[in-house]
């Protein structure tokens, strides 16, 4: 199952990148069309090295948005990244794309979209033990 959402994750990110890259093109030959630049802080489900690293690149390489900071998680605390988002009409839109980025990557790692936000690395480790 890991093997279809993997690829299912590299077409929505092939996507992405091309629908990103004419948002850009088209709003930056348009007279009028401005930037719209926000930071967003986004809690991370992700808390693995490995998913946060996996998240992290699948935004930077995405036209319009990097991610400028990782702060650590806790063990209390999920991990948090600040993105830069170039041409975002709202910080609710910004986020809403940037969970379904990352719901379609833990959907590939884990083999499922978790249900809510991971409030510990330890609900994720009982997470991957159950069937």
């Amino acid at each position: 199952m890991r093997i279809i959402h993997g690829i299912s994750y590299l077409g929505y990110i092939g996507w992405a990148i091309v629908t990103g890259s004419v948002t850009i093109v088209t709003r930056v030959l348009r007279p009028g069309q401005y930037a719209q630049p926000m930071i967003v802080e986004i809690p991370l489900r992700c808390v693995t090295d490995l998913e946060v690293t996996l998240f992290a690149s699948s935004i930077t390489i995405t036209p319009g948005t990097l991610v400028t900071a990782i702060a650590a998680g806790t063990s209390t605390q999920p991990p948090v990244l600040f993105v830069h988002a170039l041409f975002e009409d709202s910080e609710e839109a910004a986020m809403e794309g940037l969970y379904d980025m990352e719901s379609r990557l833990l959907a590939m790692t884990r083999g499922r979209a978790p249900s809510g936000p991971a409030a510990s690395s330890a609900e994720v480790e009982q997470e991957e033990e159950r069937p």
